[in-house]
C-alpha cells in the first residue's frame, strides 16, 4: 500500500505466544464480557480469527483508497492557495496602477483635461498633451478590463480551493475511520488470541506457514532469489517484479505500508511492479483493473492474484500454484498456495 508517515502507519502486535491482551470489545465474536469461550477448539479460534483478519483487511483497503484521495487532495490544495497568491498580487499590481491613474487625475485639480490642454500657450503644446490624455484614457481602460477579469479569475480559483479543501476534509474524516475499523478488527482478534491456552497459541503460530523458501533463513530474507526451479517469467518487468518479492520475503505485514521495511499486501504487489519500471493503483479495488485479465488457468509468473468476493487480498503469483503475498497482521511476507483462499480473480501487469 502506500507510503504513510510514522503516525499513520499502526504496527500490530504479533501473532503468537507473545500476543499481549487487548482491551477489545468484540461482542459478537467474544461474547458481551469481551472473553472467548472457554470451549473454542483450535480450529473455532482460527476461523473466528481469519473473519477478523479478513474484516481489518477491507478496511485497510478502504484506508488505503481514502489516504490517496487524502494525500491527492493535499496536494491539490496546496497548489491553489499558491495559485490564489500569485492572482491575489497580481490584482493589488493592477489596483496600484489604477491608483497612479486616479492620482494623477487628482492633481489636475478636477479641471476638465480638455479645458486645461485648450488654455495652452502654443498649438503644439496643446497636441501633444492631447495625444498624452488619450494614451492615459486607454491605459485606465484596459487596466479596468484587466482588475475585472483578475478579480473573476480569482474569485473562481478561491471556488475551486474551497471545493477541495472540502474534499480533503471529508477524506481525512474517512481516513480517521478506517483506522478505527482496522483497530478494532485487530484489537478483537488479539484478544481472543490472547485467551487460547499456550499449546492452542503455539498450534495456530505453526498453522501460519514458512516465511521463507525451504532451506532459507529469515537473516538472509534481503538476499533471497527466486529458486532455480522457478518458472520463467514471461517478461523482463514480470521478472523483476518476481525478484523483488522473494527479496522481501519475512518483512513484517503493517497495514497501511508500502515498503521498503513493511508492507501490506497491496502495498507489496504495488512496490514490487514498481521495482520492474510499472505504476500500479494503491488498493486490491483498483489494482484489478490495472492489467489484462487472466483466468486461473493462464496464470504465469508475475500475475496478480485476489482472493475473496470484495477483492481485499492480493498476492504476486511465482508459479507452481504458489503467490508471494502479506498475509495478515502479525505475520510476514511469505510464500503460500493460492487455493488457501477464495480466488477472485487474476490480472497481468505491463
Amino acid at each position: 500500500m502506500a507510503s504513510h508517515s510514522p503516525a499513520d502507519r499502526r504496527r500490530p502486535a504479533r501473532v503468537g505466544v507473545t500476543l499481549a491482551l487487548a482491551s477489545a470489545a468484540s461482542v459478537g465474536l467474544l461474547g458481551e464480557t469481551g472473553h472467548a469461550d472457554p470451549q473454542l477448539t483450535t480450529e473455532q479460534a482460527r476461523a473466528q480469527v481469519a473473519t477478523l483478519y479478513q474484516q481489518a483487511e477491507q478496511a485497510t483497503q478502504r484506508y488505503d483508497g481514502a489516504k490517496e484521495q487524502a494525500d491527492r487532495a493535499g496536494a491539490a490544495v496546496t497548489a491553489l492557495q499558491d495559485e490564489l497568491a500569485r492572482k491575489a498580487a497580481a490584482v493589488n499590481a493592477t489596483r496600484d496602477t489604477l491608483g497612479s491613474i486616479a492620482a494623477a487625475q487628482y492633481r489636475t485639480g478636477g479641471v476638465d483635461p480638455l479645458l486645461q490642454l485648450a488654455l495652452s500657450s502654443t498649438p503644439d503644446t496643446y497636441l501633444e498633451r492631447a495625444a498624452l490624455m488619450t494614451q492615459a484614457g486607454t491605459r485606465q481602460s484596459a487596466a479596468l478590463g484587466q482588475l475585472a477579469a483578475q478579480q473573476r479569475d480569482l474569485a473562481a480559483t478561491r471556488a475551486q480551493a474551497t471545493d477541495r479543501l472540502a474534499a480533503l476534509r471529508d477524506a481525512q474524516a474517512t481516513v480517521a475511520a478506517q483506522r478505527s475499523t482496522v483497530n478494532a478488527k485487530l484489537a478483537a482478534a488479539q484478544a481472543l488470541l490472547s485467551h487460547l491456552t499456550a499449546a492452542q497459541r503455539a498450534a495456530f503460530a505453526a498453522d501460519d506457514g514458512p516465511t521463507a523458501p525451504a532451506g532459507s533463513a529469515a537473516a538472509s530474507r534481503d538476499t533471497a532469489r527466486p529458486p532455480l526451479a522457478a518458472p520463467a517469467a514471461p517478461s523482463p518487468r514480470a521478472a523483476r517484479a518476481v525478484a523483488f518479492a522473494y527479496r522481501a520475503l519475512g518483512r513484517p505485514y503493517v497495514w497501511g505500508a508500502t515498503g521498503p521495511g513493511a508492507y501490506d499486501c497491496s502495498g507489496l504487489t504495488q512496490a514490487a511492479w514498481k521495482s520492474a519500471g510499472v505504476s500500479l493503483p494503491r488498493t486490491t479495488y483498483t489494482q484489478i483493473n490495472a492489467g489484462t485479465r487472466v483466468s486461473r488457468g493462464q496464470l504465469q509468473p508475475g500475475d496478480l492474484v485476489f482472493f475473496y468476493s470484495g477483492v481485499s487480498h492480493v498476492g504476486i503469483y511465482i508459479g507452481g500454484g504458489k503467490m508471494i503475498h502479506a498475509p495478515h497482521p502479525g505475520s510476514t511476507v511469505r510464500i503460500a498456495p493460492i487455493g488457501e483462499m477464495p480466488f477472485a480473480g487474476a490480472v497481468r501487469p505491463s
